[in-house]
């Protein structure tokens, strides 16, 4: 018998195959301590590594570092270091996964 951490708490039942929460859980926690680039609603874009998120789509970035201007890539413009940084969900526009961070991750890189 297998116990999960489900959204209200764990659980001991046994689940023949994985319900698409549990895969879309499984694919987030595979982003864990990946660089991402989150857009925000003012402009901002922040640069970081993937710590962790809620519900509501608050996400956690560490070592993050803010971006005034929207870039393309991860290492344009100036930055300003805030280090552990909290966006909430209603301001994040797009999320991005730095490719670099992703091809060392099964079943994420372009060649899996």
């Amino acid at each position: 018998m297998a116990t999960m951490i489900e959204e209200n708490g764990p659980s001991t039942h046994e689940h023949s195959h994985a319900s698409p929460s549990s895969q879309a859980r499984q694919k987030l926690e595979g982003l864990l301590n990946k660089n991402m680039k989150i857009r925000m609603t003012d402009g901002r874009t922040l640069v970081g590594l993937f710590l962790c998120t809620d519900r509501d789509c608050n996400v956690i970035l560490g070592s993050a570092q803010e971006f005034l201007k929207s870039t393309d890539t991860f290492s344009q413009g100036e930055p300003r270091v805030l280090g552990l940084a909290m966006i909430p969900g209603h301001h994040v526009v797009s999320i991005e996964v730095e490719a670099d961070s992703l091809e060392d991750t099964h079943g994420f890189g372009p060649n899996h």
